[in-house]
């Protein structure tokens, strides 16, 4: 199907690109993606004002009990339609990202929709994801770590049996003497502020949206420290 959305002047567009992201259209993202390129936007310019300012009003009605996780699925996966036009062109224009992240559910779990719908959300906020996957050990979180050197850690695991495996991974890290250097955050539906704090993690992420909100906060926090040396 053809869509045309060329009458439409460009805060239009953006805006009615924030709501077919909040519907899930897919297909309406990539044609208003396209279109917001001919017209000359940057991919940065269509990525804020079009999918990360859709993405928010979608964590926000998430957050508040208004939206619900196979809704925001389908807002992420229209997203990523976006994104899959945007990211190369993100990549050549070397657009600034706010901080990179490496997220993996752990080692014997192979639960990753929670996981999946955090990564989603942290890419639209302006983070650069790399995800680990599923059933992720030690080493392979080491590993991730030493080359992408991301300023957060996320660890998700849905069964009780394997969420003190977080503390394997996060005593690991203190042994190769790189704890410091990471802001490690756990989550995942079992997953408890205190046991977070148990296990040595920064921060718990309630839910998808409460994680962006951490994510962000950190990495502002961090960028203000550094242009204060």
């Amino acid at each position: 199907m053809d869509f045309d959305f060329s009458d439409l002047n460009s805060d239009d567009l953006f805006l009615q690109m924030q709501d077919d992201l909040y519907d899930g259209l897919r297909e309406e993202i990539v044609a208003q993606t396209n279109e917001a390129l001919s017209r000359g936007f940057s991919p940065q310019e269509i990525l804020d004002r079009g999918l990360v300012a859709g993405m928010e009003i979608v964590g926000v009605d998430f957050r508040d009990g208004i939206l619900f996780v196979p809704e925001v699925l389908m807002a992420a996966n229209a997203m990523k339609g976006g994104m899959e036009i945007l990211r190369p062109l993100l990549t050549q224009t070397g657009a600034e990202q706010i901080g990179k992240m490496v997220i993996g559910t752990v080692k014997g779990d192979i639960h990753d929709i929670g996981k999946n719908l955090v990564a989603m959300m942290m890419e639209g906020a302006g983070l650069e994801v790399i995800n680990l996957g599923i059933n992720v050990d030690a080493d392979q979180f080491l590993a991730a770590i030493r080359q992408h050197k991301p300023d957060i850690l996320g660890m998700s695991a849905l069964l009780t049996t394997t969420m003190p495996y977080m503390k394997v991974v996060i005593d690991t890290l203190g042994e190769e003497g790189i704890r410091d250097e990471i802001y490690v955050m756990v989550g995942g539906a079992p997953v408890t502020e205190n046991f977070a704090k148990d296990v040595g993690a920064d921060a718990y992420g309630r839910d998808a949206a409460v994680s962006v909100d951490i994510a962000k906060k950190h990495l502002l926090s961090k960028r203000q420290v550094k242009s204060a040396v």
